[in-house]
């Protein structure tokens, strides 16, 4: 017991070693006048991977390989704001955060987060952000059922009573999807707030599907690293929730890249760029073809 309790320590003191290294790292290569953003680590891997040398400003084009629906609303973001005259350059501090974005931006110490909320998560915090117009309006989110090819029993799902023995993993903490999926007919939900922990423990099969939005990729499948997870065909979830960006209220910038960020969300969505640009990464779908089981 002593052992491994030494090996649990010196894994939190190497694991807090890290974090402030690579935070550190970000703020010396920044600029004193640029905003810090926190992303979680696999999201900005992709957003890089799919941005390459060009400006994120100048993109009109979402097809790609590494596109899903968390790299298209970074891109968004920094294109509303712009549109709407916030000039101020973003780097960024990649990283397992998570939840803990939430609790910077009560603080001031994130100004805004370039994952977009659920509206019933934003609206627990109102007295803290600003909320944004819609960038995903309600009854656009429609995700897949998505567990290891080798999950045959799930792989064959076609009516909503065909969940009956299935499991499902999520958090309370995403109230949207959460209560989606306590509204559907499972065997189990189970708990967990890590989302990587999650595409792991369906990947081994431990559970049997987690909701995610539909990727980019020819069979609309999703692999990083060791996980690989494979929507359930023609069968979909529609999550009733609308998605918007998150401001700090407390941050000195907040007010003006509140206002600057619905100025441009209102431009590029009278210019059809949202729905272009979800569409094009895989995440908006046609729902005439798919059976929608919770409709």
């Amino acid at each position: 017991m002593l052992f491994l309790n030494n090996v649990n320590l010196f894994s939190y003191r190497l694991f807090f070693f890290l974090l402030i290294t690579s935070v550190s790292s970000a703020i010396s290569h920044a600029s004193s006048t640029d905003v810090l953003i926190y992303i979680r680590d696999d999201v900005f891997e992709d957003y890089q991977s799919f941005i390459g040398n060009r400006d994120v400003l100048t993109i009109k084009n979402f097809s790609g390989k590494t596109i899903r629906r968390d790299v298209v609303d970074m891109i968004i973001a920094q294109q509303a704001l712009q549109l709407g005259g916030f000039t101020s350059e973003f780097s960024y501090v990649p990283g397992k955060v998570n939840f803990r974005n939430t609790k910077m931006l009560q603080n001031g110490d994130l100004l805004i987060s370039f994952d977009s909320y659920w509206k019933s998560d934003a609206q627990a915090l109102a007295d803290k952000i600003y909320i944004s117009d819609a960038v995903i309006r309600n009854g656009e989110y429609v995700a897949g059922i998505y567990t290891s090819p080798y999950n045959q029993k799930t792989l064959q799902v076609r009516e909503l009573d065909d969940l009956k023995d299935l499991t499902a993993i999520s958090t309370p903490l995403w109230r949207t999807d959460w209560q989606t999926l306590h509204s559907l007919p499972l065997k189990e939900l189970i708990t967990e707030n890590s989302w990587l922990s999650m595409a792991r423990m369906v990947n081994l099969q431990w559970v049997d599907f987690m909701l995610m939005p539909f990727n980019s990729t020819p069979d609309k499948s999703f692999t990083m690293e060791k996980i690989h997870l494979v929507p359930v065909n023609n069968v979909a979830i529609v999550l009733k929730d609308s998605r918007h960006f998150v401001i700090s209220k407390i941050h000195p910038q907040g007010k003006s890249a509140f206002i600057a960020i619905n100025k441009g969300l209102q431009i590029l969505r009278e210019h059809g760029a949202i729905t272009k640009a979800y569409t094009q990464a895989g995440f908006f779908i046609d729902p005439d073809q798919y059976n929608i089981l919770n409709k």
